[in-house]
């Protein structure tokens, strides 16, 4: 309780004046604040209204957004509030996103694979969609301290996922089958580029082969620097982030395929900063509409 607080719920047993002085507050200071206590409770209702519809963001997203994507989204519903307030509303009210986890490094490169330049030079943007890709693999914890992998492929230019698979390995086929998914959600993959780590699976010739029958070059980023591909890694330790909620595991296999398949399937249609607070697929839709030539007229 602030002194203000303290003297106000005591002043009909003894006097403002004998209050102010044991606590050591100014007396018109506290006549001040008594004269705002109506502006306070317009204030604090209506910090509680726009708490009520931080909640209905927060909750329509699993409770993952932060302030950024809610005021996004609060501006979306017609709603103009500035994200500073956004953030110390959410603060007051205990409504949080979710903290990034440290990762575990799961890049072991092949020493006797042919080298790859690199055609991104940690450039990680594209001008429209289907030119660029870039795919890692990450680490899913089990309970029975086990794990599976994934493997992913996305587009630069939107930040889209085209491409994933889950396994209980680490083979090559697992960057084979996330890559031929992104052929199939794409339709066709030719002349792009696809850019990766230095790890073992994409540097096989397995691999390489698979890129050349799709029309895909390849880029590898340099051994050892995890900032050559890192737009990738930050995707997936937001994935993990807010699948795993600060839990050491997923659990069962079967609970960590259904968890991660559900935002895997859902974050193509979530806010990304990168696109300006518009999800992947409303990004790509937009650049259409925004490509399609008018016809001349005479």
């Amino acid at each position: 309780m602030n002194r203000y607080q303290f003297v106000d719920d005591h002043r009909n047993t003894f006097t403002v004046k004998r209050l102010c002085q044991v606590i050591g507050l100014n007396r018109a200071s506290y006549y001040k604040w008594r004269a705002g206590a109506d502006a306070r409770a317009a204030r604090q209702a209506a910090d509680a209204a726009l708490a009520a519809q931080i909640r209905a963001v927060h909750s329509e997203f699993d409770a993952t957004y932060g302030s950024p994507r809610i005021t996004a989204g609060l501006h979306e519903a017609g709603l103009l509030v500035n994200e500073k307030r956004v953030a110390r509303v959410m603060r007051v009210f205990g409504i949080a996103g979710i903290r990034l986890r440290r990762r575990i490094r799961t890049t072991v490169p092949d020493p006797a694979a042919t080298p790859v330049p690199d055609l991104f030079q940690r450039d990680f943007t594209a001008r429209e969609p289907g030119r660029k890709y870039m795919g890692d693999i990450t680490y899913l914890p089990l309970g029975d301290g086990g794990f599976l992998y994934l493997a992913t492929v996305l587009d630069c230019f939107s930040r889209r996922v085209v491409g994933w698979s889950i396994a209980d390995h680490m083979r090559t086929d697992l960057v084979g089958d996330a890559l031929t998914m992104a052929a199939a959600t794409r339709g066709d993959l030719t002349s792009s580029i696809f850019h990766s780590d230095h790890g073992a699976q994409y540097g096989s010739k397995y691999y390489a082969a698979l890129c050349r029958s799709q029309g895909v070059t390849r880029s590898m980023g340099a051994v050892g620097t995890s900032a050559d591909n890192a737009a990738c890694e930050s995707f997936h330790a937001s994935l993990k982030r807010e699948t795993l909620r600060g839990a050491r595991h997923y659990g069962d296999a079967a609970t960590c395929r259904r968890t991660v398949f559900r935002r895997l399937t859902r974050y193509n249609t979530r806010r990304h900063s990168t696109n300006g607070d518009l999800s992947p697929i409303a990004y790509e839709r937009l650049h259409e509409q925004r490509s399609v030539k008018l016809p001349l007229t005479a």
